[in-house]
């Protein structure tokens, strides 16, 4: 297997990748971007794919794909991340993660960053949460976890509404979700300090991007080793609409109801079980624990000038 490997998801981006992957080779190619390609053939199998590469030899893997299938090859890898190189060909609904890297959407602009970008050594998220088998299980995370109602919407827009694009999707799974919603006692640590109290969601972030595009922790480094924990208190529905444009700014940290604590440890219980989400996918529910792991992603982003 050579050095450099594609691991490609053609249900990525609506299933159009599928189609656009002769294409999108030949572009990389061009850009001087080549390497043996692994294409995945269920939900899941991207996660082996890159095992195999990093047992054959690769050194650098670029990802053909969106959020979800990063979350793949991160809960493949684990901590061997650390052995390997991430570059990113984004095909994908969801992209906040390639939004918080700036990484470039035209293929041969992408092709460039693989090539010659800077490499970038990234932090990831370890849950530890009740699978819907009821076992307890443990999974990854690059961008930001969510308990509440964000792993409500997180099912819903894998149930089939992902063809609208990012804020559209989001948008309809919002709508439908949104109105039965009710707000619950949760019981929040994050290191020492601690929260009780109705909540509406909490989200521990290592990105700034969440939900295809909002800015819901502006401050959030993903290299500095701590979680960003963003509080949604007690938020009347009318506060959520009326508040929401401001999440696409990043300006609604001001709200008397929303708060943000920093820690690499968060522990969340709840009155009743929470769906959970890890990267805008949906495995499980509460009770949860969130672990930073510093610096075991190494990716290849934009060369500073």
């Amino acid at each position: 297997m050579s050095e450099t490997v594609f691991l490609v998801n053609p249900a990525s981006a609506g299933g159009s990748t599928a189609k656009r992957w002769p294409e999108i080779a030949h572009r990389a190619a061009e850009a001087g971007l080549v390497g043996d390609a692994l294409i995945s053939e269920d939900p899941g199998h991207l996660g082996e794919l890159a095992r195999d590469a990093v047992r054959s030899g690769a050194h650098k893997l670029v990802l053909v794909g969106g959020d979800g299938s990063l979350n793949e090859i991160v809960n493949g890898l684990g901590k061997q991340l650390s052995k390997v190189e991430l570059a990113l060909i984004p095909q994908g609904t969801g992209s906040d993660f390639v939004r918080e890297h700036a990484i470039p959407h035209a293929v041969a602009e992408a092709a460039q960053v693989a090539l010659e970008g800077d490499l970038r050594a990234l932090d990831i998220g370890k849950a530890t949460f009740h699978a819907w088998d009821g076992k307890r299980t443990e999974q990854y995370f690059a961008n930001a976890a969510g308990v509440g109602i964000s792993g409500a919407i997180a099912r819903r827009v894998d149930d089939g509404t992902k063809g609208l694009g990012p804020r559209g999707s989001y948008a309809l799974a919002v709508v439908s979700v949104f109105p039965r919603w009710r707000n619950c006692v949760v019981r929040l640590r994050v290191d020492d300090q601690e929260r009780e109290g109705k909540m509406h969601e909490v989200i521990a972030a290592i990105g700034r991007y969440q939900a295809g595009g909002m800015k819901l922790c502006p401050d959030a480094i993903p290299d500095d080793g701590l979680f960003d924990v963003l509080i949604l208190g007690d938020l009347s529905k009318a506060d959520l609409i009326r508040n929401l444009h401001k999440t696409y700014r990043g300006t609604h940290l001001s709200h008397p109801k929303v708060d943000v604590l920093r820690g690499r440890h968060v522990s969340i219980e709840a009155e009743e079980p929470l769906p959970i989400q890890l990267d805008g996918e949906q495995p499980g529910t509460t009770p949860v624990e969130f672990e930073l792991i510093p610096g075991v992603l190494n990716l290849r982003v934009p060369a500073r000038d």
